[in-house]
């Protein structure tokens, strides 16, 4: 079997080495008998100038450091608690909070905001929104149909400080979307 293999490899390598393309072969030989090759010389390779590298008080180029912005003393002063334990509205970023009415009391008045689908109660001093929020003031209007809930929270800055940022939540009437 292994001969029948071999004679029939050998004879399509024998009729593969027929002159068929002989005029082509022929032309391609005419055509390129003139043709010569050039290339051209290298470059002349110039030595670089030597530069001498003092490194004085330059960090090690060779060592990872980690690049930190230098760092003020105090701080600014103005801090969140971070011991105080959460209010429930502080799960909620201040955007998923709408601010939908008030509500008045003999003592106090009150914000009625809504929040995933529950209704809560806000006065002053109340922690509201992701920032360390607190509720500063409750505006209203005499007829009790238009309001502002004003929030200070607090924020870090590049350099690590806490600031001190408002925000304002404006009463959405019923159907409105802002």
């Amino acid at each position: 079997m292994k001969r029948l293999w071999l004679a029939v490899l050998v004879l399509s390598l024998v009729a593969c080495s027929s002159e068929e393309h002989s005029d082509i072969k022929q032309w391609m030989r005419d055509a390129t008998k003139d043709m010569r090759g050039h290339v051209p010389p290298l470059p002349e390779v110039k030595p670089f100038p030597v530069v001498s590298y003092d490194p004085g008080d330059l960090p090690d180029p060779f060592r990872p450091s980690k690049i930190e912005p230098q760092k003020k003393a105090g701080g600014g002063g103005v801090k969140p608690d971070l011991d105080r334990r959460k209010e429930e509205l502080e799960r909620y970023p201040l955007d998923a909070i709408r601010f939908v009415g008030l509500i008045r009391d003999a003592k106090l008045l009150y914000a009625v905001v809504t929040a995933d689908k529950r209704i809560y109660r806000v006065k002053i001093g109340n922690h509201m929104g992701q920032d360390f929020g607190m509720v500063t003031d409750i505006q209203t209007s005499p007829g009790l149909d238009e309001g502002k809930l004003v929030l200070k929270e607090l924020v870090q800055d590049p350099s690590g400080d806490w600031v001190e940022r408002e925000s304002v939540l404006e009463m959405q009437v019923q159907g409105e979307q802002k």
